[in-house]
């Protein structure tokens, strides 16, 4: 299972966030095949948010067959393969290194005091 986190500084609807948490959590392996997620309302009381965002999230990803509600059961992860594009890939990274620099950026470090903490990580 994964944890499921929203930021309200970036700008993306909390529902297209779960969304993209689920479909990378799939991508990744961190989520499996059968596996059920929480119920609408017990995320929607995790995370804070209106019932309708979470269901909103759910019922996008059950029309794009990544998802399967089961009355009285569940949601679960379909049988599918998730693959995120070249493309979707390039855009997460963007916004990825965007956010990072903005909060790096307002503490006062150069982009040469990010590579080099970066090489001493990786």
């Amino acid at each position: 299972m994964i944890k499921f986190t929203l930021d309200p500084k970036t700008g993306t609807p909390f529902y297209r966030q779960i969304i993209d948490q689920i479909r990378f959590g799939i991508a990744k392996g961190d989520l499996k095949i059968g596996e059920q997620l929480p119920t609408v309302r017990a995320l929607a009381v995790e995370l804070k948010v209106n019932l309708n965002t979470v269901a909103k999230a759910y019922k996008e990803l059950e029309i794009q067959n990544i998802l399967e509600t089961q009355q009285g059961t569940g949601t679960f992860i379909s049988k599918i393969d998730i693959l995120i594009t070249q493309n979707e890939k390039s855009k997460k990274l963007q916004d990825i290194c965007n956010e990072f620099c903005t909060i790096a950026f307002s503490y006062g470090f150069t982009i040469d005091d990010i590579i080099n903490q970066l090489q001493k990580t990786a």
